[in-house]
């Protein structure tokens, strides 16, 4: 394990103990798979690399609890338009975060997690709310070209 996963680790366990949850050895594995993903990945790709690097089956229902778990202590997001997963860039930070928003490459699928300021949500739920409709989620997704695929393109 690299240093920075380890890090990681060591930080979701802190996180855990601190809000009274169990990090279970599946969940820890679970989490390091998509630690060590390069890109987002479904929960039946997750299942694949989690028999692969642990030589143990994990049912598919078994990884949707997991990142309900797991998106639940802020330590995973859902990619809702791509219905895939990432691990949180900002678990082993300690300053308070902003809202994540994340920037996907359409070529490579690379995922980059940037924070909006929480006024600008707040502005655009309070420009949205006169319009009678109101926010479910507050996470956008942005698609695009990462600055590597663009280098190729060009």
């Amino acid at each position: 394990m690299s240093a920075d996963i380890d890090q990681i680790i060591r930080k979701t366990e802190e996180i855990c103990i601190s809000t009274g949850v169990k990090l279970t050895p599946k969940r820890k594995h679970t989490l390091l798979v998509l630690l060590t993903a390069s890109v987002p990945l479904s929960a039946y790709e997750i299942a694949e690399q989690y028999k692969i690097k642990f030589n143990e089956t994990l049912p598919v229902m078994s990884v949707y609890r997991i990142m309900n778990f797991l998106i639940q202590e802020k330590l995973v997001h859902k990619l809702e338009t791509a219905n895939r997963y990432v691990a949180c860039a900002h678990i082993t930070c300690d300053h308070p975060h902003e809202i994540p928003q994340f920037l996907i490459c359409d070529r490579c699928h690379t995922v980059k997690e940037v924070g909006i300021k929480k006024r600008i949500i707040s502005e655009l739920k309070h420009s949205i709310a006169h319009t009678g409709f109101t926010l479910s989620s507050h996470q956008l997704e942005l698609h695009g070209l990462c600055a590597q695929c663009r280098g190729h393109a060009q």
